[in-house]
């Protein structure tokens, strides 16, 4: 309305911003990892506050592109990578539902500032708005400044000891003595280019690349129901405020899923079988989607509202479990780098591909459609990965009991403890 713009235009800042973050999150886990997760987040709040108040001094549409867009979303990415992979780092038996309460603080601030901002643009207008936003996304310095360092078993038996946690595997690491806070000699070449060899190794992994295609469908198909549920509602006859409060039920009932199915994934009797829950959460998020064309009336959207929200969070929350179940805790930061970024794309091009289709075919079927089939294909290519894992562990679990057989006897009677020096 201020800048005389059309709707199209200016969704397109959201869209930079959300392709931004996701494009970007691989430099989140450079950074995390040649100087410390500790200064990435601090710089990403930093650069992130800077777009903001920056974006209350707008003069047109292009330069929000520029300010809010992208050095925000920049600022985001820094942010958003480096501090979930040091939730991997500091829990392990809890893991996810750790992950979960971590990754429910981005539901919880979008049902609590959605009407803080509708309220501080009605009491200062957009510019002041922004200008307050950006004083409040400074505070991820803060966040960023107690984000304490570790080092994991895994650093440990490359070089260097440090004191060990029992229980979960690493030890504190000092300021003096940290390898990921100090840089490297700048006559180190060969062992930076090594280094970054060693980060990104799980690349040539074919469990990552399978997860890597699954994590593909999963963008593709997750973000239209957000975008094209409250239109489809309006089409099939229910209210505005009836549709408004299904995205809300929707966004409540994710921050639901994200605890409450970490919760259950961390029982004993799950633990072993996180993967097959992530397989089991997007594919019923999938079936969500191809039921929604016989949904017609606001009873009937409002069971849908709270399954695909509460699959939605679960989902959500096992991405870093299960990328660490492949790729181990000390890749993790790079492996997320990768997984958020393959999510940069779909999430750009999905809505206008649902928009096409309902353009062309006259009813929003085709799209929903489109969103449960890439759902149930990310499931099916993720249930392939985890049969080819249990094949393998089985088959290697069988040839070491071949090879210990004769020696069975001789290992359990040695009682000898072994030093390790």
């Amino acid at each position: 309305m201020h800048f005389g713009r059309d709707y199209s235009g200016t969704a397109w800042i959201h869209s930079l911003v959300d392709c931004t973050t996701m494009l970007c999150a691989p430099l989140g886990s450079f950074i995390g990892n040649r100087l410390s997760c500790r200064v990435a987040v601090i710089l990403g709040g930093f650069l992130s506050s800077i777009g903001l108040v920056l974006s209350s001094f707008a003069t047109s549409l292009e330069y929000l592109y520029l300010t809010l867009g992208v050095l925000t979303g920049v600022g985001f990415a820094l942010c958003y990578t480096p501090a979930i992979a040091m939730v991997g780092s500091y829990f392990c038996e809890r893991k996810a539902m750790a992950y979960g309460i971590a990754m429910s603080g981005s539901g919880i601030g979008t049902f609590i500032l959605a009407p803080v901002v509708q309220l501080l643009i009605e009491q200062y207008s957009w510019r002041g708005a922004l200008l307050i936003l950006g004083g409040v996304v400074s505070n991820l310095c803060v966040c960023g400044a107690l984000l304490r360092p570790i080092t994991l078993t895994e650093e440990e038996e490359a070089g260097g000891l440090a004191p060990l946690d029992s229980e979960c595997g690493y030890g504190v690491k000092s300021q003096a003595t940290s390898t990921l806070e100090e840089p490297l000699p700048i006559s180190g070449q060969g062992r930076r280019c090594f280094q970054s060899m060693r980060e990104y190794r799980f690349l040539l992994m074919p469990d990552f690349l399978m997860l890597a295609v699954s994590f593909l469908f999963l963008a593709s198909g997750c973000s239209l129901p957000f975008v094209y549920l409250v239109p489809y509602a309006l089409d099939v006859g229910v209210s505005h405020h009836q549709a408004a409060f299904l995205m809300s039920i929707l966004g409540v009932i994710d921050i639901v899923g994200n605890i409450t199915f970490g919760w259950l994934v961390d029982r004993r009797y799950l633990k072993k079988y996180r993967n097959v829950c992530y397989m089991i959460a997007v594919g019923m998020e999938g079936l969500c989607c191809l039921f929604i064309p016989l949904l017609r009336t606001f009873a009937l959207l409002v069971p849908f509202s709270v399954l695909y929200g509460y699959f939605d969070g679960a989902y959500v929350a096992l991405i870093p479990v299960v990328t660490s179940d492949i790729v181990g805790t000390t890749n993790l930061s790079s492996a997320l780098g990768i997984v958020y970024f393959l999510h940069a794309i779909p999430y750009l091009l999905s809505p206008p591909i649902g928009g096409w289709l309902v353009d062309t075919t006259g009813t929003y079927t085709a799209t929903f459609f489109l969103s449960g089939f890439a759902l149930i294909s990310s499931s099916l290519v993720i249930s392939t990965v985890t049969g080819i894992r249990h094949c393998r562990r089985t088959q290697k679990h069988r040839q070491n009991n071949k090879d210990t057989g004769p020696k069975q006897e001789t290992c359990q009677t040695s009682t000898q403890p072994q030093v390790k020096r």
